[in-house]
Order: structure tokens, then C-alpha cells, then sequence
């Protein structure tokens, strides 16, 4: 028990005392626990903030998490006021704020505070380590009732846990939920529930109304914040995030197993080993004893993900780590966000979503809104010149300005700290196979060719590469290697489509990283950066969607001819390792306008 609620419970007791007694001065403990619930309420306001539209319209609320501006409120409240905002803190101040990244299947925004560099954030704490009966408090400007943007703040109790609500009409789906007791109405979606010391735990989103009277019946959800924070490396990139898909659908059978029902022969699970009739008994280290219960597993993850997963087949067990797929195809979610943007029935700013029965705010259809930018004639209006200069309109994206940036940041960081620039195509790397054996590998802009000692493969980067993934049961060693070539030669406007993905699990202790996705020839290579150093530590190749991709893990990395290199090369497909090469010489012959130098890496 937390000392707030322990001294909760002290001064009920203590309270009948002096009732009893006749006294009338309070423990100090009782006093104590007053002033630590009140300095945690009064943090936690100047952290929340009160959304509007840009015309000052509609209402919802959020949390500021980064002094920088950043803050977290929910989709359906950012949904209809386009890239601009008009956003109110505690310290009686208007400032503008720009849509960053959506996740519109979760429910989630990232938005930016513009106008300062030292907003006041709010701690975030663990998800995770809630327990039913911990006290909570939620903020938010419920029926715009903040004229000077301070927050109303409702207290209460954690009433449940890992609550699970299926879509019903729309994208939402409510997964891995926190339900709470602290009035939750409309206009306090997409703001913050903390926990007694004022730790951010959740983003308020839905609440359990009367059929006709839009007033809260002491029903609320919040999307985890641990959910929310996997999210947010994506959220940064600016994109519409999607959610993940074993690529398999289950049902709970009678004796309470969750069995396969139908699988796709194109996801990483049936590639993995999980077929039909398969009981799925754990998944991210949670165990799975019903159908909803791995949807709430499901449902923390990114599209990308990659997760432990144990079933049982006719008395034997089996473990693998699967690479999550997305619940919908990528143009599929563009249009369904689109079409739900001008769906008649989509609630306004702040109200909560309507998908059935007891969670809508009321009984009526809601007013046809425009597409969000736009006014009720269909013209779009001059964004205020704050937000003009950090928003860039794209397919696909909330704000491809962000995603701009967060390529540049990578790309810069990576060539100053390698300094290969300039490395050309002619490589020629000598060594040994960590199992034994020599090996050379010489690569050029139109072929390579490698030398092991169980052979000499080949590869021409010429016409139709995606057929070029020698050697076998490599997923495409070479031409992945080539990938990187052609981006240090092109850089990212001239390699193909570049754009962040976002942060996601990569190499045998899948650890967080960075991530820069290109296309070209049909393919998606993966480029995964160092958080210390910035350096390039993985490349994932895609030849197709119905294939292992080929994974190559970076490290050892030494100085040569004035360049930061990787000594180790692991090389794996799928479950198997191809090889692990140790480099001892490596040359590159760089080409630097008309004169030719070459850089040679000793033996070490």
C-alpha cells in the first residue's frame, strides 16, 4: 500500500477517534497525506492540457510528456481539428500545437506544443505495476468547464485491469485497459490518469454513459501508458501507426484452451512453426487462457514487433519469437482513417467514441463534420504560421515534417560518426568464418562475388535483383549489402522511398533501436542505428512478404583508414545463422570527384 492510501486508511481510523473523543485536531499523518495528495495534484495539472480546435472550438484534453511540447491526447479528439490546434495549460496561456503522429486504431495522438522549450511535463510511470484498488486521479477540462485552462481533477480507485473492447463500427479498438472509478466525461478524453504520487499511468479515452444523459456512471477507460510508450518512437515519425496481427485468428474451446482456427502461410507464426488446431498457452511472457486475452496481449504491440510465443501440439511443447504483421493492410488503414474522418456518426472533439451500446455519450447521430483542415464549406484554412512551418502534407503520414526530421537526425549522426561518406562500391573484405574457414567477399555497383569454403556465390545488381538473394538460405546477403552501398552513394533522397519507421525490437537480444526503411526495386531494406553512438548496428532485407527477410547484426567496430567499421558480421535467416564473418582486412576503393583513394583496415 502507498503512503498516501496508507495514510488514507489511517485517518478514517483516527477520524472515528476523534469522533469518538471529541477532539478536533488532525494527525499529522493525516496532514502529511493531505499535502503529498495535494503537491501530486497540483504537479500533474500543469502538466495537462485543455485541446480545442483552431478556431478555439470543440474540447478534449492531454499531457504534456517532453519539455519540448510534446503531449499525448487521444485520435478521435485530434481527428477533426487537422494538423492546427489550439492547446491551454494551467498557466492561463493559449498556445498553438501541431499534430505529430496518429495512432488511429489505438486511439492515440502525439501532438506539439509550440510557442516554448520548457513546458512542464508529466512523470511517467508503470503501467504495468497497477494494481486494482491503488488509488488514481484523473485530469481533464470535462465539459469545458476550465475557463482559465486549470483542470478539473476526479479521484478514485484502479477498478480493473487488462479490460478489453473490440471494434464495433470504427478502427478503435480498446485493448489492455485500465478502468477506473475517477469520473471520466466528455472532454476529458485523451487526458491523463495518474496514480496517487502523480505518475502518469494512462490516457483517458472511454467512459460508460446513461443511454440519454451523457453523465459518467463511474465506468472509465484508459489506454496503458506502457502501451502508449512502445508507441511513441513511432508516433514520432509522423506516420498512421497500425496495430499488431499474429497473422492467425483464434477461438476459446470448451475446456478453455485457445486454439487456432485459421492461420495465414504468409505470416511469420506459420513460418515460425504455429499451424491450425495449435494452443496457444503464452504470449510475451503472459499466459493466454482466453481468446480476448490474447487480443489484450496483442493490442500493446506496433505492427513490426517481435514477441515470444508458446503453444502445445499433441502433448509437446514449442517456443519462437514471431514477428508481428498489422491488422490492416497499409492503404486499407489510410482509407479507413479517411472514411471515418467524415463518418456522420464519428463523435466530436473530446466525446468519447460511439461504437455500442452502454459507451455512447448519448442516444442521437452526431452532426456530419468536414474532413479534418477543412472548414464546413470545404475550404482549407491558413494555418497559423507556428504550425505552417513544422507541418508538411503527405500520403500516408499526420505530418511528414516530423518524419523529415527524424530521418535527417539519424542520417547526420550516422556519417559523423562513421565517416563513410564517400565509401564508394568497390569493397573487398577478407577474414574467417567464426566456425572456420576463410572467406572473401568482393562487391561492386553491378555484382559480388563471395568466397567460403563451401563454396563461390554470386550476385548481379542489374535488371530484376529481387532474384538475386544469393547465397541460398541467406535471405539475400549480398544484395543486402548492396543496399547499404547504395545508400551511403545516393543518401536518402536518391536511394528510393526513405522515410523513419520508427523504434523496434532488432538483433538476438531484440533490443530497441531506430529505424530507417527504404524502398527500392520493390524491396524494403531496414537500417537499424545505435541510440549511444549512431551507429549503423543491423540491416534487415525484405525480398517479399511470404519470405524471412535476411537479418545481418553489426558490431566490434574499429577504426580504419579513418572510418568507424564493423568487424562482425552475423548473418541469419529465419531460425538459422548463415554465417558470422570476422573481418581482418578490408578495403575500399572511394571515388572523390576525379582521384581515386583507398582506405585498407589491418589485421586486428
Amino acid at each position: 500500500m502507498s503512503r498516501v492510501a496508507s495514510a488514507i486508511a489511517v485517518a478514517m481510523t483516527l477520524g472515528a477517534g476523534a469522533l469518538a473523543s471529541g477532539a478536533t485536531t488532525p494527525d499529522d499523518a493525516v496532514l502529511a497525506a493531505q499535502g503529498e495528495r495535494a503537491a501530486a495534484i497540483a504537479k500533474a495539472s500543469a502538466a495537462t492540457v485543455a485541446i480545442f480546435d483552431a478556431s478555439g472550438g470543440g474540447g478534449g484534453s492531454g499531457v504534456l510528456i517532453s519539455s519540448d511540447g510534446l503531449a499525448l491526447t487521444n485520435f478521435h479528439v485530434t481527428a477533426p481539428c487537422g494538423p492546427a490546434m489550439k492547446c491551454g495549460l494551467n498557466d492561463g496561456k493559449l498556445y498553438d500545437a501541431v499534430i505529430v503522429g496518429i495512432d488511429p486504431v489505438g486511439d492515440v495522438a502525439l501532438i506539439q506544443l509550440l510557442g516554448r522549450d520548457d513546458f512542464p511535463t508529466a512523470e511517467i510511470g508503470d503501467s504495468d505495476a497497477v494494481r486494482v484498488g491503488d488509488w488514481a486521479f484523473a485530469a481533464g477540462n470535462p465539459f469545458l468547464l476550465a475557463d482559465d485552462f486549470t483542470p478539473t481533477i476526479t479521484y478514485g480507485m484502479v477498478s480493473g485491469l487488462h479490460r478489453y473492447q473490440e471494434p464495433a463500427g470504427t478502427l478503435l479498438e480498446y485493448t489492455d485497459c485500465i478502468q477506473t472509478d475517477a469520473a471520466i466525461n466528455p472532454g476529458n478524453s485523451g487526458g491523463p490518469l495518474f496514480d496517487a504520487q502523480g505518475r502518469l499511468i494512462g490516457i483517458n479515452g472511454r467512459g460508460s454513459f446513461e443511454k440519454r444523459g451523457r453523465v459518467n456512471v463511474g465506468v472509465g477507460y484508459a489506454i496503458s501508458i506502457n502501451q502508449v510508450m512502445r508507441f511513441l518512437g513511432h508516433l514520432k515519425s509522423g506516420r498512421i501507426l497500425d496495430h499488431a496481427s499474429l497473422g492467425a485468428t483464434v477461438a476459446t474451446q470448451d475446456d478453455g484452451r485457445v486454439v487456432v482456427d485459421d492461420i495465414l502461410e504468409t505470416s511469420d507464426a506459420f513460418r515460425r512453426g504455429l499451424q491450425y488446431g495449435d494452443a496457444i498457452i503464452r504470449f510475451a511472457d503472459r499466459d493466454v487462457t482466453s481468446a480476448n486475452g490474447l487480443k489484450n496481449a496483442l493490442g500493446v504491440y506496433p505492427s513490426g514487433w517481435r514477441v515470444p510465443i508458446t503453444w502445445r501440439r499433441e502433448g509437446e511443447t514449442f517456443t519462437a519469437a514471431v514477428r508481428l504483421s498489422g491488422v490492416h493492410d497499409e492503404a486499407e488503414l489510410i482509407a479507413l482513417v479517411q472514411q471515418e474522418h467524415a463518418d456522420p456518426s464519428d463523435p466530436g472533439p473530446g466525446e468519447p467514441p460511439r461504437p455500442r451500446d452502454d459507451k455512447s455519450p448519448d442516444g442521437e447521430p452526431a452532426p456530419k463534420r468536414p474532413m479534418p483542415g477543412f472548414d464546413s464549406l470545404g475550404n482549407k484554412p491558413k494555418l497559423p504560421e507556428a504550425v505552417a512551418e513544422r507541418y508538411v502534407a503527405r500520403h500516408g503520414y499526420a505530418n511528414y515534417w516530423y518524419n523529415e526530421q527524424q530521418q535527417q537526425r539519424l542520417w547526420r549522426g550516422y556519417l559523423e560518426q562513421s565517416a563513410a561518406e564517400g565509401a564508394g562500391y568497390d569493397w573487398r573484405l577478407r577474414g574467417a568464418l567464426e566456425t572456420g574457414g576463410a572467406f572473401t567477399l568482393t562487391i561492386a555497383e553491378n555484382d559480388a562475388d563471395l568466397a567460403l569454403p563451401t563454396g563461390r556465390f554470386k550476385a548481379a545488381f542489374s535488371g530484376d535483383v529481387s532474384q538475386q538473394l544469393s547465397p541460398p538460405r541467406s535471405g539475400g546477403f549480398l544484395l543486402a549489402i548492396h543496399a547499404w552501398q547504395r545508400l551511403l552513394d545516393k543518401g536518402l533522397s536518391r536511394f528510393g522511398e526513405v522515410y523513419y519507421l520508427g523504434r523496434l525490437p532488432h538483433g538476438a537480444d531484440n533490443r530497441v533501436e531506430d529505424c530507417l526503411a527504404g524502398l527500392f526495386e520493390g524491396m524494403e531494406t531496414r537500417f537499424f542505428f545505435a541510440d549511444d553512438s549512431g551507429a549503423l548496428t543491423g540491416i534487415e532485407l525484405f525480398s517479399a512478404d511470404d519470405a524471412d527477410p535476411c537479418e545481418i547484426t553489426f558490431a566490434d567496430f574499429v577504426e580504419a583508414g579513418g572510418r568507424r567499421l564493423p568487424r562482425r558480421w552475423l548473418v541469419r535467416q529465419g531460425d538459422a545463422v548463415f554465417a558470422e564473418f570476422v573481418i581482418s582486412d578490408w578495403t575500399l576503393a572511394a571515388v572523390a570527384a576525379s582521384t581515386a583513394s583507398e582506405s585498407t583496415a589491418g589485421e586486428h
